[in-house]
């Protein structure tokens, strides 16, 4: 498995005519991608407009009569799951924790998912990971790393599970995580707190750079995050980005699977009651056009509902976002099975 570093196009895996500099943005290339662009309520807009985020909402009777995936929803269901992840341990004899990487555009919910899930194990919901309220502007500027925290019966005891979270992909001019940072943070090279920017490039002079970084510090896994409300709405620029960097993250041998997040505003049915998720007729279409946006198979993408504007916690949402661990979990596993083969 080749996880070599360089600044240059060529260690990166790309043909020569594709340009990977600091000004960068995200996976684009000068044919293939704009050079930069905003990603605004899903779509490209001009930095000076606003619009209210559009509302995939269908009633009732679009639930479909039996369920597309089988889910259990109790609070045996989720004390099991919980404890999954507690006794969850890397298979690998090196290797402590499990570092998971959120990817996604600005508002998707990375953040908000990271919270909701410390609130699972907290017992109360949190927002130990900053969130922003922006649709347009990435909150989170640095390289984060949250362990989950709550095995046993210590609730400040860190579980072997590690959630990292980093720029926004789509800010506007200039700004967005580059493709470099991107692949720069999964290879291990980036420092724990490193401020992104396109102008600075993550590279042998940046304070802090792990030079020879160890399997501990590489992403084992990363999650695409895609708001489900507003994913028929990105922009076409928006998928080809992602695709080439699935291409390059395939290359590095890291497994990646996807959250569709906002489920409760794709669904009025889903809205009322998240137990209904798996009969919408309108999730399931958001979920396959995630699947054609990031050029993935559905059965890698599994559909959560983070705590926003709630107090108290819920058992059917911790069920789903619980789900959606596991599922991450299990290509965690598959990374540590590659390496050793």
């Amino acid at each position: 498995m080749n996880r070599g570093f360089g600044l240059n196009a060529s260690s990166f895996g790309y043909p020569p005519a594709v340009n990977v500099t600091s000004s960068s943005v995200f996976g684009s290339t000068p044919s293939a991608v704009p050079a930069s662009f905003s990603i605004i309520n899903g779509a490209s807009k001009p930095e000076n407009e606003t619009a209210p985020p559009p509302q995939f909402t269908f009633e009732a009777s679009s639930l479909l009569e039996n369920e597309w995936r089988k889910t259990e929803w109790s609070e045996e269901v989720r004390e099991a799951l919980k404890e999954t992840v507690r006794s969850f341990k890397p298979a690998s004899e090196t290797v402590t924790e499990a570092r998971v990487l959120l990817l996604g555009p600005v508002g998707a919910g990375k953040s908000s998912f990271i919270s909701s899930v410390q609130s699972v194990f907290s017992g109360r919901v949190l927002n130990r990971a900053m969130v922003g309220s922006s649709s347009s502007t990435s909150f989170t500027k640095k390289l984060r790393s949250y362990p989950i925290r709550g095995a046993g019966e210590d609730t400040d005891e860190p579980t072997a599970l590690v959630l990292c979270d980093v720029m926004g992909v789509g800010e506007g001019e200039g700004t967005g995580l580059t493709l470099h940072d991107a692949l720069s943070v999964i290879k291990g090279h980036a420092p724990e707190g490193h401020q992104f920017s396109p102008e600075q490039p993550i590279g042998a002079e940046t304070v802090g750079f792990v030079r020879k970084p160890s399997t501990n510090d590489e992403v084992h896994c990363v999650v695409f995050v895609i708001d489900g409300s507003k994913v028929g709405s990105y922009a076409k620029s928006f998928g080809a980005t992602f695709q080439q960097l699935r291409e390059h993250i395939s290359n590095l041998g890291v497994h990646q699977v996807a959250l569709l997040t906002h489920v409760d505003q794709v669904c009025n049915a889903t809205r009322r009651d998240i137990t209904q998720v798996y009969k919408s007729r309108a999730v399931q279409q958001a979920m396959e056009k995630t699947g054609q946006l990031l050029g993935m198979a559905t059965s890698y993408i599994v559909p959560v509902k983070n705590y926003c504007s709630e107090l108290d916690l819920d058992e059917n949402t911790d069920v789903l976002l619980l789900k959606a661990v596991d599922h991450i979990l299990q290509y965690v596993n598959l990374f540590f099975q590659d390496d050793t083969d």
